[in-house]
């Protein structure tokens, strides 16, 4: 079995009542909520216009991902990044499909750009001034483990620094028959070689689902309905300062991640 391991030398989190990372330990630990907390991200790297008119996927993806670069101390311009969630957008990909369908040429050109799956990417290589290597991946369920293995596998090959942003936000209509998520959900990960640093020390191992998975955590029973809560088992052992979670890797596949020693 091949066992894949990194350091985690920054975090980032935002969910619907819980605005960073920081609230988000507090929540686990306590159970204790921010009060007044923001109905959406209000990401530092878009120009003000921008900002108001970014999509909430775009918004949630940039908000953790310079968090957790932050976190970490790493220059956002120099990360390689990986993108990850189910279907980028869902209220504009449920829009271009329902008008698509019905009234082809009433596409908006404002969300047909914003429509396309790597589109948070682009938002971040641009406002951070970043031209390394960025990739988006969809893979349903498996979408956050299959994202964590590439990042895995890009530092097992020489990257030395990834930033892994992890991202859904609410779904309806046709759309959210097919996929069903509530609320806005993203975390984010730095993850450097594991001989570097001193952040958690993070082992994975695929292997054949079925394997039991350890009681939900405080955080994947709170934020249980959006499409991005097969990450959550990792953020709750994150913020606990240890534990090991089975994620979802898809074709009755499973990722063993092992957390140990967390320093915040």
């Amino acid at each position: 079995m091949t066992t894949l391991c990194a350091r985690i030398a920054g975090v980032g989190f935002w969910a619907s009542g819980l605005p960073s990372w920081e609230a988000a330990r507090a929540y686990a630990h306590d159970g204790r909520l921010p009060e007044g907390a923001p109905r959406r991200p209000s990401p530092e790297l878009l120009a003000p216009n921008e900002r108001r008119r970014a999509p909430e996927s775009v918004a949630v993806a940039l908000e953790v991902a310079l968090a957790a670069c932050r976190a970490s101390g790493h220059d956002p311009a120099t990360l390689a990044s990986i993108f990850a969630s189910g279907h980028g957008d869902f209220a504009i990909t449920g829009y271009m499909c329902e008008t698509l369908a019905s009234d082809p040429r009433a596409i908006s050109p404002i969300r047909f750009h914003n429509s396309v799956h790597n589109a948070a990417a682009g938002y971040w290589t641009i406002g951070a001034g970043c031209t390394a290597t960025t990739t988006a991946i969809s893979a349903g369920p498996a979408t956050f483990a299959q994202g964590l293995l590439e990042a895995l596998a890009q530092l097992a090959t020489g990257t030395p620094a990834v930033l892994l942003v992890a991202y859904d936000v609410e779904s309806s209509g046709l759309l959210g028959t097919l996929t069903p998520s509530a609320g806005l959900l993203g975390g984010a990960l730095v993850l450097t070689a594991a001989a570097d640093g001193t952040g958690a020390l993070l082992r994975a191992s695929p292997c054949a689902a079925g394997t039991a998975q350890p009681a939900p955590g405080p955080l994947a029973q709170r934020l249980h309905g959006n499409a991005m809560a097969p990450m959550l088992p990792l953020f709750d052992a994150l913020a606990a300062g240890a534990g090991r979670v089975m994620l979802d890797a898809g074709a009755a596949q499973a990722l063993e991640v092992e957390v140990e020693a967390m320093h915040v």
